[in-house]
């Protein structure tokens, strides 16, 4: 019997950008909704500002040519502007896709023969492929559905390339205000909340809490074009920040750097994680740092898959618990299916965790053998996403906290990105003094790596950091080798020559980690 959420939302009948702004003419509050953190007095965005650079953004893009249903794909790192360009992209009845602007060329011009001939935008490029974005014009484009995706969100995973996760954004964000507006205070707090945005816009986190959800509210977000730990500390205590959306090694970092000492960070009143694992240690050694022991450090669960977020926490629930992820969000269900295939209905019985709900992905991208891979479909037509994760409830039933346990999936998360084993495995291989090699993901300071494990051909006497150094060259930044390179005589693997993994991610464990990376996960 599945475990469906204690509440039902309704979903919004009507597009992204009405459900932020309300409507598209009636006047907006003047006030900031995005501001420069390092020049906020000068550089900022108000809410009016924000629909209307959006419909310019449109019309611009109509005026030259795109299509219904065609894609764009955006290479930018952080932006007063980026928020305007992805509702414009809607607005345009276009489909949105961010990409990560420091990635090598070889990685770019990928993405971009994905995008089989539609518009490519360049924003703040990186040194791997600067000013390439505009030049790789169009052809033809496909044949579309008559019902549109509005977001292709790309993470590194299967088949060694960038997945595209095709979503419906009627229901985003709709469930996560809902539950925040539970608090009891909600309508008085609202209007002194500040947000601080260091996370890649690209990702579907930043995009949902960013993009999406804190503009819904009239939450003004200050930004910052990358993350600085020091001045993330400097932008708190200036701007008087009181929520904190982030992932693990920051809050490692806040844990355990003593400049975090040296500031005021006494207004967060929320601080939440996700994109990666969060260690009960780190979450109750936050509390405990930020001096405030009536706030709670939570770290929620989800997938780029699911719209980036399944689990919640009822602000009205006070549960000293620092391991789970929370219950079920609204208008979405869940169930547990042991390794045998039956479905688990008793507390504190792991299984792989299965979702369903309006959230859930339609699929991947032009890629129906993965789909199919990924849903299993009750008889009533139900679809139900295979997380890949374990997980157990601590009671059956609406309201259940969960809890991840362990992780089928091979994938390593590195600050949220989806790094593929197989990918960095193949191109290792290209190398003629490598005979073999496996590469898993290790925790070093709360923040999971890659580390490869090779096997010499014999009279090579290669060294890791040649190897290491050589793979930079190749890669993206968060698939370097970070974790290390280590020899070994022989790759474990069963008889059907699949390597096993479990055993070489405790060795790395043994060697270099300092735990296992296996609490929480958001994508």
């Amino acid at each position: 019997m599945p475990i469906k959420s204690r509440w039902e939302e309704e979903l919004p009948n009507c597009s992204l950008q009405q459900w932020i702004f309300g409507s598209p003419s009636a006047p907006l509050p003047d006030r900031k909704a995005f501001l420069d953190a390092d020049r906020p007095d000068t550089h900022f965005v108000t809410f009016s500002e924000y629909r209307l650079l959006a419909k310019r953004i449109a019309l611009g893009l109509q005026a030259a040519g795109l299509k219904r249903g065609e894609r764009v794909l955006l290479f930018s790192g952080n932006s007063l502007y980026f928020p305007s360009v992805f509702l414009g992209v809607l607005m345009a009845g276009g489909v949105f896709t961010g990409a990560n602007p420091g990635f090598v060329a070889r990685t770019r011009d990928a993405a971009a023969r994905r995008q089989q001939g539609h518009p490519s935008l360049d924003g703040a490029a990186g040194a791997g492929g600067r000013g390439r974005g505009l030049q790789l014009g169009r052809t033809r484009g496909q044949p579309h559905d008559d019902v549109l995706p509005q977001l292709l969100v790309r993470n590194d995973g299967r088949a060694q390339r960038c997945r595209d996760f095709a979503l419906q954004l009627r229901s985003n964000g709709a469930g996560v205000i809902k539950v925040t507006k539970l608090a009891p205070d909600y309508t008085t707090a609202v209007k002194r909340h500040v947000g601080l945005c260091f996370l890649p816009m690209y990702h579907a986190y930043a995009q949902t809490y960013f993009v999406a959800n804190f503009a819904s509210q009239g939450v003004p977000v200050y930004v910052m074009p990358s993350f600085d730990f020091v001045k993330m500390l400097t932008h708190i205590q200036r701007f008087r920040v009181t929520h904190l959306v982030a992932v693990p090694p920051v809050l490692v970092a806040l844990t355990k750097h003593p400049v975090a000492k040296t500031f005021d960070l006494s207004s967060l009143e929320n601080v939440g994680c996700g994109a990666a694992p969060l260690a009960a240690e780190t979450a109750a050694e936050t509390t405990r740092v930020l001096g405030k022991p009536d706030l709670l450090v939570r770290q929620g669960w989800g997938m780029t898959e699911v719209t980036c977020t399944a689990m919640t926490w009822d602000p009205t629930r006070l549960d000293r618990t620092t391991s789970a992820v929370g219950e079920i969000m609204p208008n979405f269900s869940a169930k547990l299916v042991g390794a045998d295939g039956v479905e688990v209905t008793k507390a504190r019985t792991p299984g792989e965790l299965l979702i369903a709900g309006p959230g859930v992905m339609r699929g991947y991208w032009r890629n129906p053998k993965a789909t199919a891979e990924t849903f299993a479909v009750d008889a009533d037509g139900t679809r139900w996403l295979r997380t890949g994760d374990v997980a157990y409830v601590d009671s059956y039933g609406p309201g259940g906290l969960f809890f991840i346990v362990d992780r089928i999936k091979e994938l390593i998360k590195v600050k949220g990105n989806q790094v593929a084993p197989a990918e960095l495995e193949a191109l290792l291989l290209e190398r003629t003094d490598v005979a073999d090699v496996a590469v898993v993901g290790v925790t070093i300071e709360g923040e999971e790596m890659p580390r490869a494990y090779i096997v010499r051909t014999p009279g090579s006497e290669t060294s890791g950091e040649e190897i290491a150094t050589w793979l930079e060259k190749k890669v993206s930044r968060h698939k370097r080798l970070r974790g290390g390179v280590a020899f070994t005589d022989v790759i474990p693997k069963n008889p059907s020559g699949k390597i096993l993994r479990k055993i070489l991610r405790e060795k790395a464990k043994q060697e270099v980690g300092d735990r296992d990376p296996a609490t929480s996960k958001l994508s």
